[in-house]
């Protein structure tokens, strides 16, 4: 039984089979078209995408085409170009490499075929700001957005109006070609629409962006706020003008959530969802309570008990610390938790990076408050300083690029008692 092992060799194993489920490498050759009569031309966006490219050469050989992905997560590639850029807020690199893609796809036929490589991160790596915008109000809208805690739907429909390329924008650049997006999802829903906010797919809603940028309080200038304003809007999905395009989610996270379970053999598990988003600390505070009422009820000898579920949550940025929403849900839920004896955890983003941090997540055991302290716990979570908080006790989740994402992996461990 998995109880036996040593809670945060469980934990951490559990992690990495969830991020493991999601390999490119093992979703995308399934998914592959047949070869088109005319070209086939390979794009894409997002964390995963170089990654995706290179399975895409693993199962077809050489192809030609542009990708663009984040620092530090190119792949090698035969014949698909590989370009890095910024994430989570845009940098030239980016912008330049958006302009050479829509050139890519500039000049192709109906016969021709469009394979779009879409994960999470594409919001930002694909740049090409709206008339009435440059490369820093895009920087200062993205950083905005971040701050802001809104969910990702809010924040995804105040970017198509900024941007030339998103909200089926890019699939319309295409066309008369055919165009099959591939989705690697990070959102809750799993909408394909709202991974990367959608260029190869379309809006599924259009919405008041100025109503938005009120009700969740996004400090914008009145500049970037005008440019929004008149801004045209996205194309909704199901518009003729994408009647050329299709898309499939090849990793989910459920999937991810599914292959973690199906290693606690002998366990009560438990998926709380795989679609949960609010303010991180909030959920914590929410499941941190379930889990102590869970452990109140068992006896001994009764079956262990895992929580585990996924989604986006978000953090409000309150003060000047290093953190994330996995690691300052890990944060508040230790607080939460005040040491309790029976109970561990562990939360991470599937894409290795915790906000803009090096950095997955972290996890939490009994002893977390009393060797990290629960005064300089409570300003770590007043000041966002979550990283720095569980790095002082070499409790973080480090990866490196994982080369996937499908979003935020939570798994509460809660044992009977002896």
């Amino acid at each position: 039984m998995n109880d036996a092992i040593d809670p945060r060799t469980l934990l951490r194993r559990l992690f990495d089979t969830a991020v493991a489920r999601a390999d490119p490498m093992r979703v995308v050759a399934e998914a592959l078209p047949l070869a088109p009569r005319g070209r086939l031309v390979v794009i894409g966006a997002g964390k995963a995408s170089a990654r995706m490219a290179e399975a895409v050469e693993a199962a077809q050989g050489p192809s030609e085409g542009l990708v663009l992905t984040r620092y530090g997560y190119a792949r090698p590639t035969r014949g698909i170009e590989i370009v890095e850029a910024a994430h989570p807020v845009p940098d030239a690199a980016g912008e330049a490499a958006t302009a050479r893609l829509l050139d890519r796809v500039s000049d192709l036929g109906p016969d021709d075929l469009v394979l779009a490589l879409i994960s999470g991160g594409g919001s930002s790596l694909l740049c090409a700001p709206q008339e009435g915008l440059d490369l820093a109000g895009k920087q200062a809208l993205n950083a905005a957005l971040l701050a802001s805690g809104a969910p990702i739907r809010v924040m995804n429909a105040i970017r198509t109006r900024a941007s030339r390329v998103k909200g089926g924008r890019l699939a319309a650049a295409c066309a008369p070609a055919r165009v099959l997006s591939l989705v690697i999802s990070d959102v809750p829903g799993d909408d394909p629409a709202e991974v990367a906010s959608g260029p190869t797919v379309g809006a599924r809603t259009v919405e008041d962006v100025d109503a938005l940028i009120e009700r969740h309080g996004i400090d914008l200038p009145d500049p970037i706020r005008t440019a929004l304003r008149h801004a045209p809007p996205p194309l909704r999905v199901g518009d003729d003008r994408l009647a050329h395009t299709t898309a499939r989610v090849i990793a989910a996270p459920r999937q991810s959530l599914d292959a973690a379970a199906a290693l606690l053999d002998g366990w009560d598990v438990r998926l709380l969802g795989d679609a949960l988003e609010g303010e991180a600390r909030d959920l914590a505070a929410a499941q941190a309570a379930q889990a102590v009422e869970i452990a109140a009820g068992l006896a001994p000898g009764d079956a262990p008990v895992a929580l585990l579920s996924g989604g986006e949550v978000t953090v409000t940025r309150r003060g000047d610390g290093t953190g994330g929403p996995n690691a300052e849900f890990a944060l508040a839920a230790a607080l939460a938790l005040d040491g309790h004896p029976r109970i561990h955890l562990a939360a991470g983003d599937t894409d290795g990076v915790d906000g803009a941090a090096e950095i997955a997540g972290a996890l939490v055991g009994p002893d977390t408050l009393a060797r990290g302290g629960r005064a300089a716990a409570e300003e770590a979570l007043a000041r966002n300083d979550a990283h720095s908080f569980f790095a002082a006790l070499g409790d973080g989740i480090v990866t490196g690029p994982t080369l996937t994402n499908v979003n935020d992996f939570r798994a509460i461990l809660i044992y009977p008692p002896d």
